[in-house]
Formats: structure tokens, C-alpha cells, sequence
């Protein structure tokens, strides 16, 4: 298992999954994705994204200068839309 690190900056949600969901995509199963962010919706929008592709929200990372939340790759993850990651591919 290997973390990586995405920075989000002050980048809104919908911003936020179109990188996330492209990190994920890109990384082995039980990879974890670090995403830093300032958009106070994350902690809200993160757990649901992955309720929905069914990658697992580890939760906040302490000791981080900026908000940081963990969500763990898995193999059989479902697929988002391209530019709309907040849904379901067909």
C-alpha cells in the first residue's frame, strides 16, 4: 500500500472528484489517495462519492496543516461519468 497525495487547494467540490476520481483511476487497489482541500463541503461530498463508487473514506488525516481526508482505492470500484464524476457511468 502506498499514499498519495492530491492537493486541492480552494477548489470547489465538483472540481475536487473530477481529480480525485482520475487518482483513483490510475492507482492499485489498497492505494490510499490523501486529498487536501479548504472547501468545507469535502467532509460531507467525499463519504458520499464513495458510498456511491463503493471506495472506501477513511476519514480525516490529523496533524495536516490544511484539511486532508483519506479514501482508499478498491478493485472493484464503480465507474463515474468523464466530466461528471458525481455519477454513475452506464
Amino acid at each position: 500500500m502506498r499514499v498519495h497525495q492530491l492537493a486541492g487547494g480552494d477548489l470547489g467540490c465538483a472540481r475536487l472528484l473530477v481529480l480525485l476520481r482520475a487518482r483513483v483511476a490510475e492507482l492499485p487497489p489498497g492505494d490510499v489517495v490523501e486529498l487536501s482541500t479548504s472547501d468545507p463541503v469535502a467532509p460531507i461530498d467525499l463519504p458520499v462519492w464513495c458510498h456511491m463508487t463503493g471506495h472506501e473514506y477513511v476519514g480525516p488525516v490529523d496533524g495536516r496543516e490544511q484539511p486532508t481526508y483519506a479514501v482508499r482505492v478498491v478493485a472493484d470500484g464503480r465507474a463515474t461519468q468523464d466530466g461528471s464524476p458525481w455519477r454513475l457511468a452506464d
